[in-house]
């Protein structure tokens, strides 16, 4: 069950409880000897992501999705219902006839998640294929495979499967960062609630620990107030020191910072950075949306798939598009040198929960 913290008690992690991808991804107060990159307005992109997806919503079964095709720099937005190529043109978009609506590829993750859901699986709808992807990681084997291989042949062509190089998982690693009882994980942004100063992370670091400070060793700067892991994942820390200066920024890691004025949802196809205190900046693409991965600790439902990588060290730490806040780091496969797939909590539900708002 997702644990929401309202009384504070050290927890530490044990044998192979949760593991946690930690980082660097925000500055903590005081951090700040980067200089940050200027706001910038929406991007163009965001904007004509946003009126894709009201149509989108607009259409209903009408549609199936849209996504950013960044070679031919456009948005497309797939429809099962030819007449209605006109509107979508006339967003700016491109049309595309496909076979599946929304709700069928959203059966077939309801299907999934009744009937497969096994540890070591991840699945989201990618609209550039129109179908259901199911990753698996190299620990489903024997009767979880064949249970798994029932329901993907039962729904045919409506899923694909791909193989995971390494195991799905949160990371703990040594290192920088925000140190917890016996963990290590990232700032991801600086919020404020009631005019009070907190930061998000992700909610298995919360779980780990109910204290935090900027150094190994060093005193406390923050205290979790509120966790949530498994079902979403992120966490909530207040600051002990309520008159601390708390920048909106993220660590680029080349001694400057990115400034974060707004959070925004993520879309297929988006250009997007990671930061983190392993492996610094790394970038990539959103490849699906509402993803389901199943970590032995619990499923995770609602994340931005990407491939982006991630290595132990990177959790709780930025996703971010230029100066918008877009996820959490919460798990994933694969490493910065063979590359990877990392999923993330999207950042305006995790401030919509908390009443949370950008600094």
């Amino acid at each position: 069950m997702a644990q929401r913290r309202t009384a504070l008690t050290t927890r530490a992690l044990t044998g192979a409880s949760v593991a946690v991808l930690t980082a660097g991804a925000a500055l903590l107060p005081g951090a700040g000897s980067a200089t940050a990159a200027p706001a910038s307005a929406a991007t163009p992109a965001a904007t004509r992501a946003a009126s894709a997806a009201a149509l989108v919503a607009r259409l209903g079964d009408r549609a199936a999705g849209s996504y950013y095709d960044a070679a031919a720099h456009r948005f497309v937005v797939n429809i099962t219902d030819p007449s209605a190529a006109g509107q979508v043109r006339g967003t700016g978009a491109v049309p595309r006839t496909v076979s599946y609506s929304t709700t069928q590829l959203r059966a077939a993750l309801g299907t999934l998640t009744q009937r497969a859901r096994i540890a070591g699986t991840a699945w989201s709808i990618d609209p550039r294929r129109d179908k259901v992807v199911v990753t698996v990681d190299p620990t489903v084997t024997g009767a979880k495979r064949t249970r798994l291989n029932t329901v993907v042949d039962a729904l045919g062509d409506k899923v694909v499967v791909r193989r995971a190089a390494s195991a799905f998982k949160p990371l703990i690693a040594d290192g920088d960062a925000i140190w917890g009882s016996g963990v290590r994980c990232s700032l991801g942004f600086n919020v404020s609630v009631n005019g009070a100063p907190y930061f998000l992370t992700a909610g298995h670091c919360g779980n780990a620990s109910s204290t935090w400070s900027d150094s190994q060793g060093g005193g406390e700067v923050g205290q979790t107030v509120d966790s949530q892991f498994p079902g979403t994942d992120y966490a909530l820390v207040q600051y002990d020191d309520s008159s601390s200066d708390h920048a909106s920024v993220v660590d680029l890691y080349d001694g400057s910072s990115q400034q974060i004025t707004h959070a925004a949802d993520a879309y297929v196809g988006e250009s997007v950075q990671r930061s983190g205190s392993t492996s610094g900046l790394h970038g990539g693409s959103v490849t699906g949306l509402d993803a389901t991965v199943n970590y032995e600790e619990g499923s995770v439902s609602g994340l931005i798939d990407t491939d982006v990588c991630a290595e132990p060290g990177d959790s709780g730490g930025a996703l971010f598009d230029g100066d918008a806040a877009i996820g959490l780091t919460s798990g994933g496969s694969g490493d910065c040198t063979s590359g990877g797939e990392t999923f993330f909590q999207p950042v305006p539900a995790a401030l919509s929960a908390e009443g949370a708002t950008l600094p």
